[in-house]
């Protein structure tokens, strides 16, 4: 069964495929559709926390696909703090326990940057290579044979959703290194979204850059 957020294409499409398919009204309402046992549930991008008993339901747990390199960059806006923190970025898939994105792993896939990347890009390399970790990984997850191994509890970071827009804040008074100035201006490069920001007389003002190579 195929469950989405809202009427959308990938619900139409499944209509039309004839595949079994949901709208998410509530964890109490997907329990209530299953009559079948479930061996494996797996999370595309799914924007919700899964939580017992649900997250219970399927005999071999859920798998998520998270689009950065566990344990680094837990939670929100992972491509913004990848560049921000200049820590190592990708993919991965990995079993869902009662925490957020601090399950077992089960692949992940390591994405190189430079400077020319900004958020955006590393917004679109994550999707290209989250599809393809995940139809390579997929054959193994049918088989439900599958291995994981524990996220190291002394790396990585998290963060909120909440911490984005101060954490954008181009401060006046402050000392910045140029190369981490830099970093945080096109970490939140990315067109029909907000920059970077400052603001002086009452005025709001944003910032985006584009650093290009030249040799």
């Amino acid at each position: 069964m195929i469950v989405t957020i809202d009427d959308n294409e990938i619900y139409k499409e499944a209509k039309d495929k004839e595949i079994p398919v949901c709208v998410f009204e509530s964890e109490k309402d997907i329990i209530a559709r299953v009559s079948v046992g479930i061996d494996l549930g797996l999370l595309a991008w799914w924007p919700k926390i899964i939580k017992d008993p649900l997250l219970a339901l399927p005999l071999m747990g859920f798998v998520n696909t998270h689009p950065s390199l566990l344990p680094h960059n837990r939670g929100k806006h992972y491509n913004f703090w990848a560049l921000v923190e200049q820590a190592p970025f990708g993919v991965t898939l990995h079993r869902v326990d009662s925490g957020v994105d601090t399950g077992d792993i089960v692949a992940q896939e390591c994405i190189q940057y430079g400077w020319c990347d900004t958020g955006e890009t590393l917004y679109k390399k994550a999707q290209i290579a989250m599809l393809n970790l995940f139809r390579k990984t997929y054959p193994i997850l049918r088989t439900q044979q599958f291995s994981s191994k524990p996220q190291s509890s002394q790396k990585g970071s998290f963060h909120r959703a909440s911490e984005l827009i101060s954490a954008s804040n181009v401060n006046f008074d402050a000392h910045y290194r140029a190369r981490d100035l830099l970093n945080l201006l096109r970490a939140r490069t990315f067109q029909g979204h907000p920059g970077c920001w400052f603001e002086e007389d009452g005025s709001r003002f944003e910032i985006s850059i584009n650093i290009t190579r030249v040799n």
